[in-house]
């Protein structure tokens, strides 16, 4: 299923809907993030989560907020906040969650992925 947004008079972005069974969000990481958000007066954001090389076990995750899905990301709903993802990063992360943590040495953000075979000591990097 697609999906067209006209954000400039001559661009139209296509983009797919995706669900939590690819990902979701905890309540905590959904407030923490719907609170960025409003802190950057992007009521319609969403938090981007990449997948890309690096790190000690080869892969890691990147996490920025965004105006939104661009061309050929997928779109997903999670406690009322919104999630994109481009096409390659959801083969490494079906069926994850991201929490977050205010936890002093290991705060932040983390992704509880299901498909990580191993991850690096510092929890920064993961393999598949």
């Amino acid at each position: 299923m697609a999906n067209y947004i006209a954000g400039m008079s001559e661009a139209v972005l296509d983009y797919k809907i995706g669900n939590e069974k690819l990902l979701k969000l905890t309540e905590t990481a959904a407030k923490r993030i719907g609170k960025l958000l409003s802190i950057q007066n992007r009521a319609n954001g969403a938090l981007r989560v990449a997948v890309v090389g690096g790190g000690c076990s080869g892969l890691q995750y990147k996490m920025d907020l965004v105006d939104g899905p661009q061309k050929r990301d997928i779109l997903v709903r999670s406690r009322e906040t919104n999630v994109v993802v481009d096409a390659k990063s959801a083969l490494f992360i079906s069926g994850s969650e991201i929490d977050f943590s205010t936890d002093l040495q290991k705060g932040g953000f983390k992704v509880l992925n299901p498909n990580a075979t191993s991850q690096c000591s510092c929890g920064e990097s993961f393999s598949v």
